[in-house]
């Protein structure tokens, strides 16, 4: 998935453009967008932050002056397929220069934060959260389709350990949604449905909690760095490690250490009390 950000544009000259994947737009801002067929016919679409815009593809469309803020994300082919159960080629959408989503709202705000600071949760986030944009997209807008199918069972146990171990054999890796997929021989947007069905989170989720886990394994060594921590365990920084630590653990890397290793001390302490007399 493609995340752009796009500021106030002072051009008044209309410019011809022509896009061959499939994106939308979200607002950020008050603002207006000139958008036409014809040069000589450009239509003014007023905006309030939040508000959404299906771009045209394959066809050309002049846009002339774009004095609003807005965000531009596009969706790739392989996830727009996914959501639409087995349909092959180009998933048609119906464009649309101004509409209102509140699912595929807050799913831009979740992408445009994670852009803001520097992608720190990797491919896996993104591909969830372009996976859930393909599915409002395909479900509202698209021209021909399939209906989404509703699944009634979920992923058998001999599955899920497949994911388990694969999750646990690349945890310092920058892991995708297909790659999960594809080890158990399903469609990234069955696997996604099928696997929260199953579990009761997203593999996004369970793949985050994996990482914590093993990371709050690893900081019971008394050498051992939070940095290097945090990068065996998959994170990118130092910072989005102990953010997501302190949000499941209720404390800081630096702290469950701590506390772990003080413990340690009051058991052998107690089991040892001729230690705390000096003897």
């Amino acid at each position: 998935m493609r995340v752009e950000l796009f500021p106030p544009d002072s051009v008044t000259e209309p410019r011809h453009w022509v896009r061959h994947d499939q994106a939308f737009a979200m607002m950020l801002g008050p603002g207006s967008i000139e958008w036409g067929s014809k040069r000589s016919a450009l239509e003014k679409f007023d905006y309030a932050a939040g508000d959404l815009a299906l771009c045209h593809r394959h066809e050309g469309e002049w846009v002339g002056l774009m004095n609003v803020p807005h965000l531009q994300l596009g969706i790739s082919d392989a996830a727009l397929m996914a959501s639409s159960d087995g349909a092959y080629g180009e998933v048609e959408l119906r464009p649309s220069r101004k509409f209102a989503d509140s699912r595929l709202s807050a799913l831009a705000a979740a992408a445009r934060a994670e852009m803001v600071a520097g992608f720190p949760s990797g491919r896996l986030f993104l591909d969830s959260v372009e996976q859930a944009m393909a599915v409002a997209l395909v479900m509202g807008h698209a021209v021909r389709h399939r209906p989404v199918q509703i699944y009634r069972g979920g992923l058998g146990s001999a599955r899920l350990w497949r994911i388990r171990e694969l999750v646990h054999a690349k945890m310092g890796d920058d892991l995708s949604l297909d790659e999960m997929a594809q080890s158990i021989g399903l469609s990234t947007a069955h696997f996604a449905r099928m696997f929260r069905k199953s579990t009761g989170e997203t593999p996004y989720r369970f793949v985050l909690r994996q990482r914590v886990e093993r990371a709050t394994a690893m900081l019971r060594a008394p050498d051992a760095r939070v940095l290097d921590v945090a990068v065996a365990c998959g994170f990118k920084t130092q910072q989005h490690f102990a953010q997501v630590f302190r949000d499941v653990c209720g404390v800081s890397p630096t702290q469950y250490r701590q506390d772990f290793l003080d413990s340690e001390v009051i058991c052998v302490s107690e089991t040892h009390p001729e230690n705390t007399l000096g003897l």
